[in-house]
């Protein structure tokens, strides 16, 4: 049985073989290209007085803002298993370097809140959506940074989505703010 191809993908084929260049995916699809979203910036921390407010007894707090990322997940994406295997491995990986190289202690009751810093848009964000890239994060710190003995209930309070300052220039960043509470 033989393979059919559409006129775009016969055209795409042809065009390579003539040793044209490729045209960007998106002015295959008729979309415009996406801005180019600049340099990575730094956000400005975030205000922990009203997080630490929302817990009952509190004890030390650490800020932590992960490394710049281009790629995040969020709750509305839609993408191949492996590409979000290969990002959940980068996250995971990040947190705990992070982790590593903060010196965190071991503790053995936390509650953790993601304040996301998303790029400087003119609409209403849900930081709720981006509660994937927490939980790899969060995942990271725990198994593979040794901060908690388990992310379950019993150790781990959250993660909280909190909105925080937009970036100036690049992408989204996230920042976690990990909070030592006293045994129950």
């Amino acid at each position: 049985m033989a393979a059919r191809m559409t006129a775009a993908q016969y055209t795409a084929l042809m065009a390579r073989r003539r040793g044209e260049p490729a045209a960007p995916a998106s002015e295959k699809r008729g979309r415009k290209a996406a801005a180019r979203p600049g340099p990575p910036s730094t956000p400005p921390a975030p205000a922990i007085e009203p997080l630490l407010a929302m817990l009952s007894a509190p004890g030390r707090h650490w800020t932590l803002l992960m490394p710049y990322a281009e790629e995040l997940l969020t709750s509305n994406q839609r993408l191949h298993h492996m590409a979000v295997h290969r990002i959940r491995q980068r996250l995971r990986a990040d947190a705990a370097n992070t982790a590593a190289v903060r010196l965190l202690p071991r503790l053995e009751r936390a509650a953790i809140f993601y304040v996301l810093h998303p790029r400087p848009l003119s609409r209403k964000r849900d930081p709720g959506n981006w509660a994937p890239t927490a939980k790899h994060y969060v995942d990271g710190l725990v198994t593979d940074g040794g901060l908690l003995p388990d992310d379950s209930h019993e150790f781990l309070m959250g993660p909280i989505p909190v909105m925080g300052a937009p970036v100036t220039t690049g992408l989204a960043r996230m920042t976690l703010v990990v909070v030592e509470l006293a045994r129950r």
